[in-house]
């Protein structure tokens, strides 16, 4: 699907070649997304009260706009469609006679409704979308014509045009327009302008079509030119538009509960449209490069439903009668990373002012609710005392290390696994790191010297506890860290990361990433070392299948050691060997089988596009 601008409804190319109009509307709008029609608007041309059949069919999509053109030997219809705003898209149809004599023909729009939650209803010179599951609703706005004739029912329309004579070689054409909105979001002030733009539209398509056109083509240019030296040429070019699309795609205005911007992981997915915390955090990062505007949104997004004690929620919803927000478990602590990579996008200091005493709550909040035995390491957990909450707090769900983790209580709504993890603790590391420089920009000296000497402190006890000198790794530990839970994963090397682990730890782990029988496999740097008997690569979530996040910390970390070119081997087989992430028209997959080399899961996910573009850049 293709959308823009943060608009809740979107569009496909059909792959039925007489579909006459767009695939869709998509609703995002409709409990976790329906399609309303198979094509809502559709175009037919009468010759002699016959309709024309095309045959042949061409489409191209970009950043700005979709196309598809439908041809017979006399007549050529081209549909471009763009999104002026996050509630209108604009399509231009323009049919041309291409054969050596004149052409007449009568244009008839036409469309009907699927889903039986939606109705039209005529609206003046409008056709309205009514819904009977919420208040949105949509409206077409169709060009004036004083010689057509309408038929508008519940679930279906005709428009009859005036019949159009065309010489050979001559265009018609004409502009209509989709919009959708939530009232609730809106003054009626504002709703009655965005309707009078979105007529406008048919007047001045030209004009905003090519600002939309330009403003990608900017995007992209701005990014190549901060591409890697090693990522040079047009197949990363082309995969660098992809992925801007891919998050595109999942960007969401605010809306409902959801009172800033943000991106879905997947849309394609049902039960991906909600924002999720780490989900988000990393999102911001890659947007920070091209839109630091939309990363600060989606920073927001989250921290809007921090709670007075510093806990934040695992995923919030646009509407909780749809999907209840959940308050089971938070995730991994990556805020503060984001926030900092967006300060060096654009070294906005009122962002920072407006953040600090959040990032400080929800930083400090693992401490209080999350360290069962007070020693300074926090431990994954859930606020409802279930276990497998704990585990989802990981982030990593079903992941192989916590198969044998039992829940302790450590006061109201505050539960801890029975271990300490490599991951979290090395996060919290990183986080004191960035709090400590925000503070220097800030001016806050005791506040620098507050996190700069935690920081200190917790090195030295991930150093000394979670790495085991025999076998080269970083484990999690039972509670007290007298013993190593001895599961190989991906957290392993999470400490390279975030710039903890000495420069012999380093180089041991090194060895074990690089190594073709544990780590560097066909898809390299997979979440579970491929010896454990538990290695699950197809289908395994978190036991096996490569998660582009973490691999980009790996490689990451791998760069942070000065071992470039052990990373750029392993990014090289990663981008290559991932099926279709350097092919047109394959979608980036949540996760990858890292013996094959077949995506898994969710498609067109934001997250794997968001490190794909960070690694692209190196940043």
């Amino acid at each position: 699907m293709f959308s823009d601008q943060g608009a809740w409804f979107a569009y496909s190319i059909p792959d039925n070649e007489e579909q006459q109009g767009f695939s869709g509307p998509f609703l995002m709008t409709q409990d976790n997304g329906i399609w309303s029609s198979p094509a809502m608007v559709q175009l037919e041309l009468l010759q002699e009260e016959k309709p024309v059949r095309f045959t042949s069919h061409n489409s191209l999509s970009s950043l700005g706009f979709l196309e598809f053109t439908q041809a017979t030997n006399e007549l050529e219809v081209t549909r471009q469609l763009f999104y002026s705003n996050s509630n209108t898209a604009a399509i231009k149809v323009k049919i041309t006679n291409i054969s050596n004599g004149p052409q007449k023909f009568v244009p008839v729009l036409k469309g009907e409704l699927s889903p039986e939650s939606l109705s039209f209803e005529q609206k003046e010179n409008k056709i309205r979308i009514n819904t009977s599951v919420n208040d949105s609703f949509g409206i077409l706005n169709f060009p004036e014509n004083k010689s057509a004739t309408s038929e508008v029912a519940e679930n279906s329309f005709r428009l009859l045009y005036a019949p159009v004579d065309l010489a050979s070689g001559s265009s018609f054409e004409f502009v209509y327009t989709q919009s959708f909105f939530f009232p609730a979001e809106e003054s009626e002030v504002s709703l009655q302008q965005k309707l009078r733009a979105a007529g406008d539209l048919q007047q001045f398509y030209a004009k905003e079509f090519e600002a939309r056109h330009l403003e990608k083509q900017q995007i992209l240019n701005s990014l190549i030119s901060k591409m890697e030296e090693t990522w040079q040429g047009e197949e990363y070019r082309d995969l660098l538009a992809k992925l801007v699309l891919t998050l595109q795609n999942n960007w969401r205005s605010p809306a409902g509960n959801l009172k800033h911007a943000g991106l879905f992981p997947s849309y394609h997915y049902k039960w991906f449209h909600g924002f999720w915390a780490w989900d988000s955090w990393k999102h911001a990062a890659a947007l920070a490069a091209y839109d630091p505007e939309l990363a600060k949104d989606q920073v927001k997004a989250m921290y809007d439903h921090l709670d007075e004690n510093g806990f934040m929620p695992d995923v919030v919803y646009r509407d909780n009668l749809i999907e209840e927000n959940n308050y089971r478990d938070t995730k991994p602590p990556l805020s503060v990373w984001a926030v900092w990579k967006i300060y060096e996008a654009d070294t906005d200091k009122e962002f920072l002012k407006e953040l600090f005493p959040k990032l400080e709550k929800q930083h400090q909040w693992w401490y209080t609710d999350r360290d069962h035995d007070r020693d300074g390491l926090a431990e994954y957990g859930s606020t409802d005392g279930t276990l497998i909450a704990a585990k989802w707090e990981s982030g990593m769900d079903n992941g192989v290390r916590f198969d044998q983790s039992k829940l302790l209580k450590n006061g109201e709504k505050a539960y801890s696994l029975d271990q300490e993890s490599v991951d979290l603790n090395a996060y919290l590391y990183a986080e004191k790191k960035y709090l400590a420089k925000i503070a220097a920009v800030l001016e806050l000296d005791s506040k620098i010297r507050e996190y700069e000497n935690s920081a200190a402190a917790l090195k030295i006890k991930i150093q000394d506890q979670f790495f085991d000198a025999q076998t080269g790794w970083f484990y999690d530990t039972s509670l007290d860290g007298k013993d190593f839970i001895k599961v190989r994963g991906s957290e392993g090397w999470i400490p390279l990361f975030t710039e903890v682990a000495t420069p012999a730890q380093a180089a041991r782990m090194k060895e074990t990433m690089m190594d073709p029988q544990h780590f560097n496999l066909k898809v390299p740097l997979q979440t579970l070392d491929a010896t454990h008997p538990a290695f699950e690569p197809d289908g395994g979530y978190w036991r096996g299948p490569n998660w582009l996040d973490q691999a980009y910390f790996g490689l990451m970390g791998l760069r942070n050691y000065g071992y470039d070119t052990e990373a750029n081997e392993l990014a090289h087989k990663l981008l290559h060997q991932a099926e279709g992430v350097m092919n047109s028209g394959k979608s980036i997959r949540e996760n990858y089988n890292p013996v094959t080399g077949e995506g898994l899961e969710a498609e067109n996910f934001s997250w794997s596009a968001a490190h794909l573009l960070m690694l692209l850049l190196n940043e």
